[in-house]
């Protein structure tokens, strides 16, 4: 079934819109991908082995020892929200073309560009 003129203008409107705010979502995430579980694991460990020193601190009277427990609890806290490298998002493709990292999304996306170039022709 054909669009009118009116439903076509809108769809174009409305797919621009969609890719603008997609891109946007995809510019405003987070560098990286997500943390691993090994290093959540030992950053967890670390910063409650931190917490053990610091209170050990305070019972035996030793600040330097706060002071040791204090930075082994940053390191942890950093360790657990360590992200991995080389898993940020992948550049397009040269053509310029998004990529969705889904084959079945590529699939839906080269039936809608075939569908585009026969209405244009």
């Amino acid at each position: 079934m054909a669009l009118s003129e009116r439903e076509q203008r809108l769809l174009e409107e409305m797919e621009r819109s969609l890719y603008q705010s997609d891109a946007d979502v995809v510019g405003s995430g987070r560098r990286g991908g997500a943390p691993s579980y090994v290093s959540v694991t030992f950053g967890i460990l670390l910063a409650l082995i931190g917490l053990a020193g610091a209170i050990a601190s305070i019972a035996a009277r030793l600040p330097f020892l706060g002071v040791i427990g204090f930075v082994v609890i940053v390191l942890g806290i950093l360790l657990t929200f360590r992200r991995k490298r080389g898993t940020a998002a992948e550049p397009a493709e040269k053509s310029g073309r998004r990529t969705h990292g889904s084959p079945v999304m590529d699939a839906f996306e080269d039936r809608w560009e075939r569908r585009r170039e026969r209405r244009d022709q």
